[in-house]
């Protein structure tokens, strides 16, 4: 199936980062993709940042307040119900990528990357989920 990555972006991407200097990069480059991006240093800020504004896809990375990223990101599912994950990690052996793969939009994508590789791998999961929808 091949997707179209020309898609305008048109949703709202919550960005969980506890590290400043990568939150604000990924900002950035997210921002300048068009999409709104809601940003989080913790995770009492993201349900806050939720409550406030629903959105379209949550970024993380493994590990954000203390705790795993997954655990994490399902915490924040129960706030929106289906909200989709991009897990942004650097080392995930391809055992642990297929079981996070395995839950429904849940989403890995390997550290390093570029910038173009991030937007990418974002317009597909929307539109994967889109079509899901």
């Amino acid at each position: 199936m091949r997707l179209d990555l020309t898609v305008p972006p048109d949703a709202t991407i919550l960005l969980l980062e506890s590290e400043p200097i990568m939150r604000a990069a990924l900002h950035d480059a997210l921002e300048s993709a068009g999409y709104l991006v809601i940003t989080a240093g913790e995770l009492g800020e993201a349900i806050d940042r939720l409550a406030e504004t629903p959105a379209d896809l949550l970024i993380t990375n493994p590990y954000v307040s203390n705790m795993p990223g997954r655990v994490a990101a399902d915490y924040l599912r129960t706030k929106q119900h289906g909200l989709p994950v991009l897990l942004v990690a650097g080392f995930l052996e391809d055992e642990r990528i297929e079981i996070q793969n395995s839950v429904e939009a849940f989403y890995t994508f390997p550290k390093p990357f570029c910038r173009d590789e991030l937007i990418a791998k974002v317009k597909e999961v929307l539109q994967l989920v889109r079509r899901r929808a």
